[in-house]
């Protein structure tokens, strides 16, 4: 099964990392009204580049701060990630409030993130449905 993990692990980090960066942007939609809120990112290839092992940044490890957290499971091709993986961005309209969201910057990283994660989601099912043609001939 390793070489099936190594064929799909790729896409599968552009998926998690990408829906992590999805939530980060959310949030920083939905608090574009909260005073003093500072909006955040998250550097996507940094991420990606560090998961897949192209990086020689040594990968953020996941710690359990209280009993009910759930531990690091042995799979080796987990996205391991963490608030240290989440910036704050540079504020380009910063408002009277402290609040350094810009929504239309948001909305358009928004859609780009999208983008990007349905072409993700397209590129894996292109590898399964060759892979299941393949083998069913």
């Amino acid at each position: 099964m390793n070489a099936l993990d190594a064929a799909f692990r790729f896409n599968e980090t552009a998926l998690k990392v990408g829906a992590q960066r999805q939530q980060v942007i959310a949030s920083n939609i939905a608090n574009a009204d909260t005073p003093g809120f500072k909006a955040s990112e998250v550097n996507f290839s940094e991420v990606l580049s560090r998961a897949t092992g192209a990086s020689s940044v040594r990968p953020a490890t996941l710690t359990a701060t209280h009993a009910g957290h759930v531990g690091k499971t042995a799979d080796s091709g987990a996205v391991t990630w963490s608030t240290a993986d989440v910036g704050a961005k540079a504020p380009t309209q910063p408002s009277i409030d402290g609040n350094t969201v810009d929504l239309d910057a948001e909305r358009a990283s928004f859609a780009d993130n999208t983008v990007r994660y349905e072409a993700s989601f397209s590129f894996l099912n292109h590898q399964i449905k060759t892979l299941m043609s393949a083998i069913t001939g």
